[in-house]
């Protein structure tokens, strides 16, 4: 059982909800993942992180209201709440709740990158620098479902991602970055707009880091056309692909994108096969790029 199933969230969320003056009757849940977000009345969304992410949660609501002041669409933070409030070692961050929305195209993420990637840096607000191996090891440590020696070969791999990242050639110049912009994090309203979510990444950092997740979706796995990544690039006016660090940065990412699924299938076994086709993937065990069988992770 992982830390998030092992948890009383309905406890935590009356206890967070009613420090924060608001009604916890008819929470619903929406998700449990890494974090637990339910919807409250009013429209209204909170979300419970894990243990110790108090500083991530609270520089997370100041990204939202300094995009929000800088006239970037991103989800925005509930008035009137004097937070993040902490709950048993956890933060308890509250949200207004989108519009009905569907997942951006991929100009429309082109056009949004662009607009984030312009702004001038904040100068009363800390953003830090890209952490691109954030998390790897604990996921690396917690994929059971893998044998020893398969954990050995990604704890090496990361070693020498790590080391090339030092080596990274120089490109576009630093800015703010979203940090995990894939088309679940960048969403399309049914009234035009098109709003960043989950800011959690959201540093100073190389801009291409934000392009490179569009490229993979379509030489990596194929989940988008040719004609759609070219109409990405022409909007952004930019192609991360012919820049001599995009390699590095798909593989950081593809990394990423496996041990995720091996970390889901260490509690979610009916992910097993798609943690071990990643990694067979990655390692050389299944042919060139574009890889078929890359499945979104439920």
């Amino acid at each position: 059982m992982t830390a998030a199933e092992d948890c009383d969230w309905p406890a935590l969320i009356r206890a967070a909800v009613n420090s924060a003056g608001l009604d916890a009757d008819d929470a619903e849940l929406i998700q449990i993942s890494e974090n637990a977000i339910y919807r409250l009345r009013g429209g209204i969304v909170v979300r419970i992180s894990q243990q110790g992410q108090f500083q991530a949660a609270l520089r997370e609501t100041r990204v939202a209201r300094w995009l929000e002041a800088s006239g970037v669409a991103a989800v925005q933070v509930a008035p009137g709440i004097d937070q993040p409030i902490a709950i048993d070692g956890r933060a308890a961050t509250f949200w207004r709740e989108l519009p009905p929305h569907r997942h951006s195209t991929t100009a429309q993420v082109a056009a949004v990158l662009k607009q984030l990637h312009q702004l001038p840096l904040p100068t009363d607000l800390d953003l830090g620098r890209i952490a691109p191996f954030v998390r790897l090891e604990q996921r690396i440590a917690a994929a059971h479902i893998l044998a020893e020696a398969d954990r050995q070969w990604l704890r090496e791999r990361l070693s020498e991602l790590q080391r090339r990242w030092n080596e990274l050639p120089a490109g576009r110049p630093w800015c703010v970055i979203h940090g995990d912009a894939w088309v679940g994090n960048i969403v399309a309203t049914e009234d035009g707009r098109v709003v960043l979510l989950d800011l959690e990444r959201t540093s100073i950092g190389p801009p291409e880091w934000d392009l490179v997740h569009t490229a993979i979706k379509w030489r990596s796995f194929g989940w988008i056309t040719e004609n759609q990544y070219t109409e990405f690039c022409d909007v952004y006016g930019f192609d991360v692909m012919t820049w001599e660090g995009y390699e590095l940065l798909r593989d950081i990412r593809e990394l990423r994108m496996a041990t995720m699924a091996a970390q889901v299938a260490s509690s979610k076994p009916m992910y097993t096969e798609q943690a071990r086709h990643r990694l067979m993937c990655i390692r050389g065990e299944r042919g060139p790029r574009p890889w078929p069988g890359w499945a979104a992770l439920g």
